[in-house]
């Protein structure tokens, strides 16, 4: 029998979501210089892979994006898989769809009109989407 998890006793210490893209460079500035995370670490040529982490400095979770020597297929998946962030700060969010558009990329269309009433959504150079959603977060 498994134990019951919860937030006090759960043992998992940081949470990573990565992908594979063959355009590491593009993606890596759509997420750095557009959205303003941090590039936390990199590497090259780690057995035929190039990667690179970015969030949050200080925080359990981050983005990794690797990119392997021979391609790898990656299509995006449906337009309703979402990276959903949280900003209560509309000048925040203002400031990121203002840099995003100077780099080429503007809004798109979310899949669920859930997410126009406080979102403003973007794909990122591989056609994954990110919703910037005006709101505190859920709790």
């Amino acid at each position: 029998m498994v134990p019951e998890m919860n937030g006090e006793n759960w043992p998992v210490v940081q949470v990573r979501i990565a992908r594979p893209t063959d355009q590491l460079e593009k993606v890596t500035a759509f997420y750095a210089q557009g959205l303003g995370l941090k590039i936390l670490g990199s590497f090259e040529a780690h057995e035929g892979y190039n990667g690179v982490m970015l969030g949050l400095p200080g925080f359990p979770y981050h983005l990794e994006f690797t990119s392997h020597e021979h391609g790898s297929p990656c299509p995006a998946p449906t337009k309703d898989n979402l990276l959903v962030l949280y900003m209560p700060d509309s000048n925040a969010i203002n400031a990121i769809e203002n840099r995003l558009k100077s780099m080429g990329y503007f809004t798109v269309t979310p899949e669920n009109p859930y997410w126009l009433a406080k979102g403003l959504t973007f794909e990122d150079p591989d056609g994954w989407r990110v919703v910037l959603m005006q709101t505190p977060g859920i709790s």
